[in-house]
């Protein structure tokens, strides 16, 4: 399934007024944590799966890659991505990232943030990028992580007061779509477990380099309080692996 919500107006309303909308890479809590996964990019060939407003694409010249590929299904964030950029080196593509196709080691990098649990065949896309980079490339990513996928419902369970008293997991082996709501739409999110992240990258002929869960740091903590749920759950699952 190649999902598109971001071209429904509604959903894409609200999508723009996230945080992470607005004020870009320093507003996305996962920022710093993913940053640290990054090689380094300078005269590097990067792809950015899922690029949305383009931010990373940005980041990566600003980091003096060479030139940069983004992708992503939706043109309305292609527009606005096309909006923000002047930068002849920046290439925006409309592309469902199932569909990608591109040379053999073609890239140095290849990136992808908060997409690829939208993917049903993660393992097919694995082993695409893997052709796709060159040789000791390197392929970073951000998911949701598998605790906070495998209910639909993606919420704690409260007391009569409304007091989160623990985060829920079921069925956390039973992978597949799962349909969850986000910015009061439904959209269908892939649930798989660690192993499966992990060993498709392996199976396809990456070797792990870092694996992150995102625990907040205490500066982290002092800066905003809401992190403290982070410290009972993990939110993300961040990967970085280098082709072999």
């Amino acid at each position: 399934m190649k999902q598109n919500k971001y071209d429904e107006s509604g959903f894409f309303a609200n999508y723009s007024q996230m945080p992470r909308s607005i004020g870009g890479l320093d507003a996305a809590g996962e920022w710093t944590a993913f940053r640290a996964l990054l090689p380094e990019l300078k005269d590097k060939r990067v792809l950015d799966l899922g690029c949305g407003f383009g931010w990373h694409c940005r980041y990566a010249r600003e980091k003096q890659a060479r030139s940069v590929v983004g992708v992503d299904l939706s043109e309305n964030m292609l527009e606005r991505a096309r909006a923000m950029t002047n930068d002849p080196q920046i290439e925006y593509r409309r592309l469902a990232i199932e569909d990608i196709d591109f040379t053999e080691g073609e890239f140095d990098v290849v990136i992808s943030s908060l997409a690829l649990h939208y993917v049903e065949h993660f393992d097919s896309i694995c082993r695409q990028i893997y052709r796709y980079l060159a040789p000791s490339g390197t392929f970073v990513l951000s998911v949701e992580h598998p605790i906070f996928t495998a209910l639909a419902a993606q919420d704690w369970h409260y007391d009569s007061q409304g007091a989160k008293l623990h985060w829920p997991v079921d069925n956390y082996h039973l992978e597949g779509p799962r349909q969850a709501r986000f910015l009061d739409n439904d959209v269908i999110k892939y649930h798989r477990n660690v192993s499966s992240y992990v060993n498709a990258l392996i199976e396809s002929g990456f070797s792990l380099t870092k694996m992150s869960e995102l625990q907040p740091t205490d500066d982290m903590l002092a800066s905003n309080p809401a992190w403290e749920e982070e410290t009972r759950r993990p939110m993300f699952l961040l990967l970085a692996a280098v082709k072999q």
